[in-house]
C-alpha cells in the first residue's frame, strides 16, 4: 500500500506540472534490463554497450563543468511566462531521471541529466539551483563509491566552509531562529515556573549542540532575570560531534556570557553517542532537554527509542522538540525523493526572499549546507545504510506518548515572538498568517501544544513542548 502511494504521488506530481508532456513516457515504463559496469564504476545496461556509454559519461561531467564554470555568473533574466515554463520542464526532466535511476535505466538517466546540465544554474532562479543539486545527487547515484566521479561529485564541503554557509543561514533566515528562539522561551518558562524551589540553577542537556548558536540568546533572557545580588546559574551539557567542535562551542560560549555578570555558566561538552550515566545533577535544579533537529538524525527507530528512554530518566521539567516536517519515513527511493524535492523546493524559494540572486552568501548556503543535504539523502545507501527520518508532525507525538511524555500547551509568548521574527525577518514579501499560501507564515497546531514555520504551504520545520507523565 505504501509503495502503490508513492508512485500514485509522483504520478500526480508529473500530471500536474506537465500538461503536455515531452514524449518521454513511454519510455519510463520499460521494463528493467540486464546490467554491467564499466572501467568508470557506472552502472549501465547491457544494450548500452555499443552505444558509446564512455562518450555518455564524459558529455555528462562535460555538462556538469561548463554548468560549475559559469557559477558565478549572472543568469540572464526571463519574462515570468518564460520562467514558468523552463521551470516545469527541468522538474519534468527531473522527474524522468529519478524514475530511470529508480529502474536502474542508466541509458535514459545519463541522456536526460545532460540535458538538464546543459540548461540549470547554480545563479539561476530557485528550480534552476534546487534542480542543479538534486541532479548531482542523482548523478552520484548512478556511480559506485570506486568512480572517481563519484567521488568528484559527492565532495564534501571542509568543517570550515559548513560553519560559513551554516552562519550565513542562520543569520539571514528564520528557519534556526524561529527552532531556537521558540524553545528558549518555553525553557525560560519552565524555570520561571519552579523559580521557588529550583535555587535559581537550570541545568539544558542539548543532544546535539551543534556549533552552540542557540544559547546566547537564553543567556541573555536569563541576565534580564537576574541581580548582581541574586545570580542565575546555567548550566549546558552538549554533545556534539568532535572534541573539536565541542572545544570552539565551549569558547564561544564561556566568551559570551562573561559579558553578564549576573549569570554563572557552566559548560560540559559530551562526545555523541556518550552514556547519561557521565551527566553531572545538582539537586533540584530545573533539568530542560534540548532535541532540537536530533531524533531525525538518528539510524533507527531502536535508537530513538532508546534516547527518549534516557531523557525520561532524567524526568526533565521540559523537553524541547523540533523537527523538519517530512511525510513518511523514507522507505522508498521514490518515496524519499519526492519528499526531498517538495522540501527543497520550499527552501530554495524561501532564500529568494532572503537574498539577492547574486549574493555569494547564497551560493555559500547553497552549496555547502542545503546541496550537500540534498546529495546525501540522496545517496544515503553508499554512506552507511541509515537515513535522516523526516516525519509528521502526528507522528513524533504518537512517539513521544509512546515513552511517557505528553505535550505541554506553548504559551502566547511563544507565538507572539514567533510571529515578530517572522516580521523583523521578512524581506521582499511581506508576512503571511495561516490561510495565506505566500512567504513566511507561523502555524499554531494541536491545540497550541505546537507550532510551525511554513514556507508558502509546506511546513518546513514544528517545534512541540513536552513532560514526563509517568
Amino acid at each position: 500500500m505504501e509503495e502503490r502511494e508513492d508512485q500514485d504521488e509522483l504520478l500526480n506530481l508529473s500530471l500536474a506540472i506537465v500538461s503536455s508532456g515531452y514524449g518521454d513516457e513511454a519510455r519510463l515504463r520499460k521494463r528493467k534490463r540486464s546490467m554491467s559496469r564499466d572501467d568508470s564504476g557506472i552502472i549501465l545496461n547491457s544494450s548500452d554497450a555499443f552505444e558509446g556509454r564512455e562518450g555518455k559519461i564524459f558529455k555528462l561531467l562535460q555538462m556538469r563543468e561548463e554548468m560549475l564554470s559559469t557559477e558565478h555568473k549572472r543568469s540572464k533574466q526571463m519574462n515570468p511566462h518564460q520562467e514558468d515554463g523552463k521551470g516545469l520542464h527541468l522538474i519534468h526532466l527531473l522527474l524522468i531521471v529519478a524514475t530511470a535511476v529508480d529502474e536502474n535505466n542508466a541509458g535514459l538517466a545519463l541522456d536526460n541529466l545532460a540535458e538538464l546540465y546543459q540548461t540549470v544554474s547554480l545563479t539561476g532562479d530557485s528550480v534552476q539551483r534546487v534542480v542543479a543539486y538534486f541532479a548531482d545527487g542523482l548523478a552520484a547515484r548512478l556511480l559506485t563509491r570506486k568512480s572517481p566521479f563519484h567521488d568528484m561529485i559527492m565532495k564534501r564541503p571542509t568543517c570550515e566552509e559548513e560553519f560559513v554557509a551554516f552562519t550565513y543561514l542562520y543569520r539571514v533566515s528564520p528557519y534556526y531562529q524561529f527552532a531556537h528562539f521558540t524553545a528558549n522561551q518555553a525553557i525560560l518558562e519552565a524555570f520561571e515556573r519552579e523559580e521557588q524551589v529550583n535555587h535559581r540553577a537550570l541545568h539544558v542537556v542539548d543532544f546535539d549542540v551543534s556549533y552552540g548558536f542557540q544559547w546566547p540568546s537564553l543567556i541573555q533572557s536569563l541576565s534580564e532575570k537576574a541581580t548582581s545580588g541574586n545570580k542565575i546559574s546555567l548550566r549546558i551539557t552538549g554533545f556534539g560531534r568532535s572534541p573539536e567542535e565541542l572545544q570552539e562551542t565551549e569558547g564561544r560560549l564561556v566568551s559570551f556570557s562573561k559579558g553578564f555578570k549576573n549569570i554563572v555558566f557552566e559548560f560540559q561538552g559530551l562526545l555523541r553517542g556518550s552514556k547519561l550515566v557521565n551527566l553531572r545533577k545538582k539537586k533540584q535544579e530545573t533539568v530542560a532537554v534540548n532535541l532540537v533537529f536530533h531524533l531525525n538524525m538518528l539510524s533507527n527507530f531502536a535508537k530513538i527509542s532508546e534516547t527518549l528512554k534516557s531523557v525520561h530518566s532524567l524526568k526533565p521539567s521540559i523537553v524541547m522538540l523540533v523537527e523538519q516536517e517530512g511525510n513518511r519515513s523514507p522507505r522508498s527511493f521514490l518515496s524519499r525523493f519526492m519528499e526531498s524535492l517538495h522540501y527543497f523546493a520550499a527552501m530554495f524559494d524561501s532564500l529568494d526572499d532572503c537574498l539577492p540572486l547574486e549574493s555569494s552568501e547564497r551560493l555559500s548556503i547553497e552549496k555547502n549546507h542545503l546541496g550537500k543535504e540534498i546529495k546525501a539523502r540522496l545517496n544515503y545507501e553508499k554512506d552507511d545504510g541509515s537515513c535522516t527520518r523526516y516525519e509528521r508532525m502526528e507522528t513524533w507525538k504518537g512517539r513521544m506518548e509512546t515513552h511517557g511524555f505528553a505535550g505541554m500547551k506553548l504559551s502566547s509568548k511563544c507565538m507572539i515572538q514567533a510571529k515578530l521574527l517572522l516580521r523583523i525577518r521578512a524581506h521582499h514579501r511581506p508576512l503571511q498568517f495561516e490561510g495565506e499560501n505566500s512567504g513566511f507564515r507561523v502555524i499554531e497546531r494541536d491545540e497550541g501544544r505546537a507550532i510551525s514555520l511554513g514556507w508558502q504551504d509546506k511546513s518546513l520545520l514544528t517545534a512541540s513542548a513536552w513532560h514526563c507523565v509517568w
